[in-house]
């Protein structure tokens, strides 16, 4: 071994030991690690940021964005409600989600099935009210598991396919991988269901400014108009959509009378609700039920005059503000400075006027929207103190079903092969900028930064295996310990093996690896080569101790708040149960001889 392969083993070995020491941010571990790699010489200088241009940063950073999209359109609510409005323990939510993310997995990209259940994860972590890190890394293992049973279901499928073709002659076809890959999946999917605990509940670290805003007793106004989803329906009806995070507190009725809003009362064309709760219950509430904000107008363009876009903000009222003593009505709030009120929250005071008619206070918070270049300026001339920014999207325009037929568009055009997953997505992340389902400045807070400098940093630090030559010398060992073992353990070598180097090359470059020297394995035992092939492909397939092997894992570990040493906690007995499931039925479904 040359000292180019040890000292690129070194860093490698280094780097994952400051990993699971979790002492720096995962992002600085890895700058740290492509610093030394550049140091010592194992990465040449004009390759030290070609992770920066490198298929997954795109495909990682276009999913988080596109999947913010589809959570932002509000259609995942709506599912919810529609087809598992009564789905409320955790278990039971979880055992959905991984089952459908599988399935899913099975006939498009992973990431993709992946990235349009994320949004539903965050929908049952917050009726459940538990943490979201409890389904997103079951979910991300469900897809990896998902993608084994097809074909297109993973990129090692296909390069192993391809291979075949080249050693036999025949190329694995689209179920061919159904037997061992379902078996997997159905073992797989009893254990992440059974055993999520092994990880503990995490907080992503971005939220917790959020949190430290703990705002949960706004007072808005909605009617029920023509079209509106409660019209005919009952009070009860219309809160389960809020999944209790938000009440009626009164009905105005034609001429101010006041109704009791009792569970069984009838809503009616022009009724009044006075509502009450956090921001994120009461636009949850107003947007699945199709509720009119009242008295909201489209604020006009600003002095700019060009068509700008509208945004909601929170704001304490400071004691200087001159809307002390007035309420919106007698202020004439609108026409005079082209805002709308939308909420209004007082400290231990549950108010029961009409929105226009209160007569607001020095520390009381509002949500006003207006255009945002003219929203900094309003704030100053009110006299507003905004806070810390949040996204509140009481009042905003949704995209409906905009941001799912984007990501079905992506998804479709990379199973039917008529674009690579990364044009597709890219172009997906686009598109949702271009139809404004995601607002300009919510873009890049979307698109999670410290993931994406990790994954363009590692690639070079992990390419320098490849480029030092350290990975036929690894191929070496393997062949001459393979040799004195038995059939069985023959093919659960190559299938650890292949597992094990999957997190310092992309999966498909580890089937490209290790597909010839498992081939040539085979033949040296007179073998047929298929069950070795395929024990690469499940091996590259199944990346659960790392976040940084497969874009899925990777997609998780910023909205989830995990840590790096997560992952082997669910991961490790998951691998295990996959070598022990996967090697006899490899051996069952494609015999040796």
């Amino acid at each position: 071994m040359t000292l180019d392969q040890i000292l690129s083993i070194g860093v490698i070995a280094a780097m994952m030991a400051a990993f699971v020491w979790g002492r720096f941010r995962y992002d600085l571990v890895a700058a740290g690690s492509l610093l030394a790699a550049l140091a010592l010489g194992v990465v040449p200088y004009e390759e030290a940021f070609s992770g920066f241009s490198n298929d997954i940063v795109i495909i990682v950073g276009s999913a988080l964005l596109v999947s913010a999209g589809v959570a932002r359109s509000g259609i995942m609510e709506f599912t919810i409600q529609r087809y598992a409005p009564n789905v409320s323990s955790v278990r039971a939510q979880l055992a959905l989600l991984v089952i459908v993310v599988t399935v899913l997995s099975a006939f498009v990209k992973n990431i993709g099935a992946l990235a349009i259940m994320i949004p539903i994860a965050f929908q049952f972590a917050r009726r459940s009210g538990a943490s979201p890190s409890v389904f997103l890394m079951p979910m991300a293992f469900g897809s990896l598991l998902g993608g084994l049973m097809t074909l297109v279901g993973t990129s090692p499928n296909i390069v192993v396919s391809q291979l075949r073709d080249d050693i036999t002659g025949v190329a694995f076809r689209m179920f061919d991988f159904m037997p061992v890959g379902a078996a997997l999946a159905a073992v797989g999917t009893v254990f992440l269901v059974l055993f999520y605990r092994l990880v503990p509940p995490r907080q992503r670290e971005s939220t917790s400014m959020n949190e430290a805003i703990d705002i949960k007793n706004y007072m808005a106004e909605g009617k029920v108009v023509e079209g509106s989803a409660v019209l005919g329906k009952t009070v009860g009806e219309l809160l389960k959509m809020s999944d209790g995070s938000a009440i009626v507190t009164s009905i105005v009725r034609s001429r101010d009378v006041r109704v009791t809003p009792l569970p069984d009362v009838v809503l009616r064309e022009g009724d009044i609700l006075l509502m009450e709760g956090a921001p994120e219950a009461l636009d949850r509430l107003v947007a699945q039920a199709k509720l009119s904000l009242t008295d909201q107008r489209k604020p006009a363009a600003s002095k700019q005059g060009a068509a700008e876009e509208v945004d909601s903000i929170e704001a304490v009222i400071g004691e200087h503000s001159i809307l002390i003593g007035w309420s919106a009505q007698r202020l004439a709030l609108y026409d005079r400075f082209n805002v709308n009120l939308l909420a209004v929250s007082r400290k231990g005071e549950r108010l029961t006027q009409r929105l226009g008619a209160i007569t607001l206070r020095l520390g009381d918070v509002i949500v006003l929207q207006g255009n945002r270049r003219a929203l900094p300026e309003i704030l100053r001339d009110l006299g507003l103190l905004p806070l810390a920014e949040r996204p509140i999207m009481l009042g905003t325009v949704r995209r409906g079903v905009v941001p799912v037929l984007i990501l079905a568009g992506a998804m479709g055009s990379t199973a039917l092969g008529l674009l690579p997953v990364q044009i597709a997505f890219f172009a997906a992340a686009v598109a949702m900028m271009l139809f404004r389902v995601i607002p300009v400045r919510e873009i890049y807070s979307a698109v999670d930064g410290p993931i994406l400098v990790m994954l363009a940093t590692l690639i070079p630090v992990s390419d320098s295996l490849r480029s030092t030559g350290a990975t036929d010398v690894i191929a070496g060992w393997l062949a001459s310990v393979g040799a004195t073992l038995p059939a069985y353990g023959a093919l659960g070598l190559i299938l650890v093996v292949a597992m094990a180097i999957t997190p310092f090359l992309n999966n498909a470059a580890t089937v490209l690896v290790m597909a010839p020297i498992a081939a040539g394995f085979a033949a040296g035992l007179d073998y047929r080569p298929e069950a070795f092939l395929m024990a690469v492909a499940i091996g590259a397939g199944c990346d659960f101790l790392t976040p940084i092997g497969h874009q899925c894992n990777t997609l998780v570990m910023g909205p989830g708040g995990y840590k790096f040493s997560d992952y082997p906690r669910l991961g490790l007995p998951l691998s295990f149960i996959v070598v022990l499931v996967a090697v006899p039925m490899l051996m069952l479904v494609w015999p040796l001889n």
